[in-house]
């Protein structure tokens, strides 16, 4: 059982690990973006607001799938027979759920809500992940991209 309980941590540590919200922040481009000619403008930031992204998707496909195996090889543990047949399930279900809420939490950071006035007068709104340059109000500010990519840059 001993053995059996250190595979389900050593598992959910694995699942932990599948979070990757680095590409969140205004400092990192995916490899679509490098080399590409990407429309630059300037404006001043208005206000600012802490918010949490949630990275992924709302399925958490992978926390759901490996909790539910974890779930399901520690039910079939319990009992025999029919009793562990039921007991195979509902791990499985029970362990599915855990999983998809694990991975969920683990995938969501810390951003910000930035609203920038433009210098062309019309006001955005950009929410990203805060990297390690911080933003105030008050500062200006280069806007990099276009339309739904738009990443918000210190002057």
């Amino acid at each position: 059982m001993l053995k059996r309980l250190i595979i389900v941590a050593i598992a959910t540590a694995t699942l932990a690990g599948c979070a990757n919200t680095s590409t969140l922040s205004g400092d990192v481009y995916d490899s679509r973006q490098a080399k590409q000619a990407q429309d630059v403008s300037y404006g001043t930031i208005v206000s600012i607001k802490p918010v949490q992204i949630q990275a992924g998707n709302d399925a958490n496909v992978i926390g759901t799938l490996g909790g539910a195996v974890i779930g399901g090889l520690l039910g079939n543990t319990i009992g025999g027979g029919t009793g562990r047949s039921l007991a195979t399930a509902a791990g499985a279900v029970a362990g599915g759920v855990a999983g998809s809420a694990i991975e969920g939490a683990v995938n969501r950071t810390n951003g910000i809500q930035m609203v920038v006035r433009k210098d062309d007068g019309k006001s955005i709104v950009v929410v990203q992940k805060n990297g390690d340059k911080p933003f105030s109000q008050g500062q200006r500010v280069m806007l990099i991209g276009s339309g739904n990519n738009v990443t918000v840059s210190p002057n």
